[in-house]
């Protein structure tokens, strides 16, 4: 069977993927595995891992890379949406505030679900937003238990601090006020996967005026709930 897509940079990238799924290989057992030319395994390889397709082991052997696991994350996505909106729904009754659900998304973070208020001002943020990684209680959730590196790099620029983050790690949420959005206050709390690692933040969000300037003292709990619920939902259908 002709394994070719007729994108030839793409088949090879996935011929070395595939080489990999077996286990640690050093630039001549890529060759071998693939039948590529050495400078052509060794370009791919290197190109792959500067997108974290590829990483290094201790031994500078070529294995498949953080990235892939990320994706995988990601697949998930569908249960986590289905879960998503009754889950949401309760939480803004719970509270009476609009609730959102956030991923990250490279550089910024992405509404993927909410639930609005059902009268008086709507503060909620459309499903399919972008927003900022550098302010807003949810970014925080997102950037909170992130590897060291990534984690350093997000910091720059940021309107919150490596101590914030680690006052969040340690109490489990985060708040904002006003810190994205003049006059808006907001809570989140994370979501995890089956390997427990941080896949979504579960938010409300309002006017200052309603959350106060302690928004977690009034909402935290209920947050941390619902964004238990959907980590056991990930859990059991992982």
């Amino acid at each position: 069977m002709d394994n070719s897509s007729g994108v030839g940079v793409l088949d090879k990238a996935a011929l070395v993927l595939s080489a990999l799924e077996s286990g640690p290989a050093t630039l001549a057992g890529l060759v071998a595995a693939t039948g590529l030319a050495r400078p052509t395994a060794h370009r791919l390889a290197v190109a792959l891992e500067h997108h974290r397709m590829v990483a290094r082991d201790m031994q500078g052997r070529f294995i498949l890379g953080p990235r892939l696991s990320e994706l995988a994350a990601a697949a998930g996505e569908d249960r986590l949406l289905a879960t998503a909106g009754p889950v949401l729904t309760h939480l803004r009754d719970v509270t009476g505030e609009s609730a959102q659900l956030y991923r990250r998304q490279g550089d910024m973070r992405i509404c993927v679900a909410a639930a609005e208020r059902l009268s008086g001002l709507r503060d909620t943020v459309p499903v399919g937003s972008t927003l900022t990684m550098k302010a807003g209680s949810s970014a925080q959730i997102l950037m909170a238990w992130e590897e060291p590196e990534r984690l350093h790099r997000g910091l720059q620029g940021a309107r919150f601090t490596a101590t914030a983050l680690s006052g969040v790690r340690r109490r489990g949420w985060a708040q904002s006020i006003g810190e994205r959005e003049p006059g808006v206050a907001s809570v989140s709390a994370p979501v995890r996967g089956p390997s427990n690692r941080v896949v979504a933040a579960v938010s409300v969000s309002g006017p200052i005026e309603r959350l106060t300037r302690h928004p977690g003292r009034m909402h935290a709990q209920a947050v941390i709930d619902a964004a238990g619920r959907l980590s056991e939902a990930l859990r059991r259908n992982g």
